[in-house]
């Protein structure tokens, strides 16, 4: 990889990932705040410290990745080390879709109007069992991520990610094979929380839709606070199921790469992509929280005063 594409690529990872870990850690410093302050944590401030969680171990692991091919590519040679980088980055990209889901459907269930007993029950029973589910994510996760450390071994880093590599054995395309299907199975195993995701927003538009009509059919204003907490929730998961196309797009182009050839480039490229995910959802997540947009509103507030003061 040319010294200068390299270096802008490391200066750019690294922008996106300082943006995406105070986006995310400013989320879980505010809630757990209150938390301590109140001594209780309401559903939706949990699920959102959660994600802010995952999602700061996955930009952890994503950068630790790009700054390990960049310095350190020997490492990439030997499976031991890989093994330990791969299981984080699968549990915590599995562990940060399960949560956004969650929230996903927390807001349906919150805001959405359906008089179906299902539904209802679901709606009544989620704040008692957020934890549990949350815990089920957690446990999910890492039993999705198990197979990733039984089928990455020695010869397979030795084939595609050492520098000196020329001719590829037999042994070299069977190993690429069994691992090109392991990571076509995980990668599959997460359209189902975007699925979910998916219903859940196309619900919440049946509901408006059906909120609308009967405002209109009563000759009451459309923009009551109703309606306002359907658009801001449907925001929400829009913005989370763009935002995750992208970052879909970009995790099967890392996973390519190593059957390319210049396998660093393309990487760096598809991590790159991949840092914008988890890094711009927070200030989405921020903007659409109350809470959130006037804790945020005051530290901007502040910075602004001190620069003033010192006159930068």
């Amino acid at each position: 990889m040319p010294a200068q594409v390299e270096s802008t690529l490391m200066f750019l990872v690294s922008g996106v990932f300082a943006v995406g870990i105070l986006g995310n850690a400013f989320i879980g410093l505010v809630n757990c705040r209150d938390w301590i302050k109140n001594r209780k944590i309401t559903s939706i401030d949990l699920i959102l410290t959660s994600l802010a969680l995952s999602r700061i171990c996955l930009l952890c692991i994503l950068i630790l990745d790009c700054f390990i091919l960049v310095l350190y590519p020997d490492v990439y040679a030997t499976g031991k080390q890989m093994r330990i980088i791969d299981f984080f980055w699968t549990l915590t990209n599995h562990l940060s879709i399960c949560f956004a889901t969650c929230l996903s459907v927390f807001y349906f269930l919150k805001i959405a109007n359906f008089s179906h007993p299902l539904f209802l029950w679901m709606k009544w029973r989620i704040d008692k069992v957020i934890l549990k589910i949350l815990l089920g994510c957690l446990a999910l996760s890492v039993f999705i991520s198990l197979p990733v450390t039984q089928n990455l071994n020695d010869d397979f880093r030795l084939c595609v990610k050492a520098k000196w590599k020329k001719n590829l054995t037999l042994r070299c395309r069977e190993n690429k094979a069994q691992y090109a299907s392991t990571k076509i199975l995980l990668n599959l195993l997460t359209l189902f929380p975007f699925s979910v995701s998916l219903i859940s927003f196309l619900l919440l538009i049946l509901s408006l839709w059906k909120h609308t009509r009967r405002m209109q059919l009563s000759a009451a204003g459309c923009r009551d606070p109703s309606t306002a907490a359907h658009f801001g929730a449907m925001k929400a998961v829009i913005s989370f199921l763009l935002l995750f196309f992208v970052y879909y797009l970009a995790f099967l182009v890392a996973t390519s790469s190593y059957f390319m050839p210049e396998t660093e480039l393309t990487v760096m490229f598809g991590e790159l992509i991949a840092l914008i995910y988890p890094s711009s959802h927070s200030f989405i997540l921020i903007l659409g929280n109350n809470k959130l947009r006037q804790a945020f509103q005051r530290v901007m507030w502040k910075v602004k005063y001190i620069l003033k003061s010192r006159k930068f």
